[in-house]
């Protein structure tokens, strides 16, 4: 299955079957109290225009529209409760929850999947740490995010350490040869930049996240054929992760910013697209 669905969450995954899914990825919103945009421009010839590039040849900017939304909740845990008891219910048996977080509300959703899951569930706090933006001049600059993993059984998920991608050793001569040629297994601290403004990896979506992030959460965490839940679906990187990678998709996302990104960037894996009308209500996963 390779579905994109327009639907507030919560409406939609209330009607999918329990234990449907043996990993839910989530990156909510992080209720930073901003508008989430992200600035969007195209390079256009122009013989009078301001800029010179290649060759000596004249061009202009031309301001593009960028999806934009208000990250405010005043009860944010409130907000996300019913959502991740939700993905509770609809993880199988040996299945894993991943919610992506940053330091504004980590430590009160950590002690409400604590209550949802129990603490015996609790398997990693992972931090994705970047070194890329502005730095702050009065506090140590915020250069990382937070991801709990929870397994919906404490000692039965799925941990496909061989699939594992790894990394160049610090000090590879102190390590040898051999254990440099094959690089070793990251640590519950994984390095890895922002996706660049100039990548081909970028959409414009105001908080994409790195495909090999995801990637390596998708290969590790489920099996090919599986089926990856993502209900904050944003840019769709979970689903191009999980297709990549011989995995199904069910994305959901309200926005109709978020869906024209991920219809576009989706696209070469034909994915199914709902979206519901008063006519045509929001299906039922098969």
């Amino acid at each position: 299955m390779k579905r994109i669905v327009q639907a507030e969450c919560l409406d939609y995954i209330t009607t999918l079957p329990d234990a449907s899914f043996p990993l839910i990825y989530l990156d909510p919103p992080f209720n930073t109290g901003k508008t989430q945009q992200r600035r969007r421009i195209r390079a256009v010839a122009d013989e009078q225009g301001q800029h010179r590039g290649f060759g000596g040849k004249r061009y202009r900017t031309e301001a593009l529209k960028a999806p934009v939304y208000p990250d405010r909740y005043h009860d944010f845990v409130t907000f996300l409760a019913p959502r991740l008891i939700q993905a509770h219910r609809l993880l199988t048996p040996e299945g894993s929850l991943f919610v992506h977080l940053d330091y504004r509300e980590v430590h009160y959703v950590k002690v409400l999947l604590d209550q949802i899951f129990g603490r015996r569930s609790f398997i990693n706090e992972i931090i994705w740490a970047y070194d890329y933006g502005g730095r702050s001049k009065n506090r140590w600059p915020a250069k990382h995010d937070t991801i709990l993993w929870y397994a919906r059984h404490p000692k039965k998920y799925t941990f496909n350490y061989e699939a594992i991608d790894r990394i160049p050793y610090m000090a590879p001569r102190m390590a040898g040869p051999e254990k440099a040629a094959r690089g070793k297994t990251p640590t519950d601290v994984w390095w890895m930049t922002i996706v660049p403004t100039s990548s081909k990896e970028k959409t414009g979506y105001p908080t994409q996240k790195p495909l090999r992030l995801l990637e390596r959460i998708v290969r590790v965490h489920s099996n090919p054929g599986e089926v990856v839940l993502d209900f904050f679906a944003g840019s769709g990187t979970t689903g191009e992760a999980a297709a990549r990678n011989g995995r199904g998709f069910v994305l959901v996302d309200q926005s109709p910013e978020a869906m024209a990104v991920m219809q576009h960037r989706l696209a070469p894996f034909k994915p199914e697209i709902i979206i519901p009308d008063a006519s045509h209500p929001v299906p039922q996963a098969r």
